[in-house]
């Protein structure tokens, strides 16, 4: 069987004809396998959802219980037949619940890996190596000029302006899933015991990652109809990016605004989001990152999509691995 028999790029998304699902689909269809709950990846309307269980959680919290018309918790690991077709999940180290798939028929085994990210993160479970003869990977930030530095020490960051500028509100811009949590529990870990405040739209999401066991120390509403903008001197306040363009952000005392996302690496991005404090944090993998994991995996060959595709596969043709882009549409960055 040839890699494309078993799963090939369709308008809807990843196909898997012998199967007869999809992977991350991108409009309704009738069976989906969906490695994570970013919007971009999760999308309501299906006939039946296949994904962790964490996964099913997070969907139902974004679109209601009836996101979909039947759906089905995949244990990591567990091998599930659908139509002659072997399927798992793996972990991805993206947010929680994030998930590779590894497809499986006739000997061949391709891995979707969704999105996914290396470094540390204890809000989610850690990527996990998948032995496969085609790696599907992103590329968001494909380009060898991306380094990540150390999420620590971009907390560090936030944690000194806080010290030099004890009257003023930090806001700080994560989104809402996955980001979010792990930048409250990152201020945990570096040493911040303060009450943090949030915006209204993260407390369902931050209440079921603290139900799985997650810890993000004590969280307050950053609601202003019963407070003062004084109130918050001196406090950290997280809300998604889009929240910081409204009236909202503007009533704190003195707001500093910060954004954590690893394209605060670009400048231009920054300076055109009113960003103060730019925190390079992201939950992709960086230029030295991928190319380690496709080493590491050494599959037979490496299919690429959403993000700088064109330079990751032809690094990937001068290591001597034989890739191709995939051209995927409807992917975007909103997990960073």
């Amino acid at each position: 069987m040839k890699p494309d028999q078993l799963l090939r790029p369709a308008p809807a998304g990843l196909y898997c004809p012998a199967g007869d699902f999809y992977i991350d689909p991108v409009r309704p269809v009738a069976r989906a396998l969906i490695t994570h709950g970013h919007a971009d990846h999760a999308r309501a309307g299906h006939g039946a959802v296949l994904a962790t269980r964490e996964t099913l959680d997070i969907m139902a919290i974004r679109y209601g219980e009836d996101f979909c018309g039947t759906m089905q918790a995949a244990a990591l690991g567990e091998r599930i037949d659908l139509s002659g077709v072997a399927v798992s999940f793996h972990p991805a180290g993206h947010v929680l619940g994030s998930a590779q798939i590894a497809v499986e028929k006739s000997g061949l085994t391709i891995v979707a890996s969704g999105d996914y990210k290396r470094g540390t993160d204890p809000t989610c479970a850690p990527y996990e190596p998948v032995p496969c003869d085609v790696f599907i990977t992103e590329a968001t930030f494909g380009l060898p000029v991306f380094h990540h530095p150390d999420p620590k020490a971009e907390i560090g960051k936030l944690l000194t302006s806080l010290r030099q500028f004890p009257e003023r509100t930090h806001l700080v811009g994560a989104y809402s899933l996955g980001k979010a949590q792990r930048v409250i529990r990152l201020l945990r870990d570096c040493g911040h015991d303060a009450p943090i405040h949030i915006h209204g739209s993260l407390a369902r999401l931050c209440d079921y990652y603290v139900g799985r066991g997650i810890d993000l120390g004590e969280l307050r509403p950053a609601t202003l109809e019963k407070s003062s903008p004084a109130d918050f001197r001196g406090a950290v306040v997280v809300g998604p990016p889009s929240a910081f363009a409204d009236r909202w952000a503007r009533r704190f005392n003195e707001p500093l605004v910060a954004f954590a996302s690893g394209w605060m690496m670009v400048r231009q991005r920054a300076k055109q989001g009113g960003v103060e404090l730019p925190l390079v944090i992201s939950d992709h993998c960086d230029w030295p990152e991928l190319t380690a994991t496709i080493r590491e995996l050494a599959p037979s060959e490496v299919w690429v999509t959403h993000g700088r595709e064109e330079a990751l596969v032809r690094w990937c043709e001068l290591t001597g691995i034989p890739a191709r882009p995939l051209h995927l549409v409807g992917y975007e960055d909103e997990g960073d």
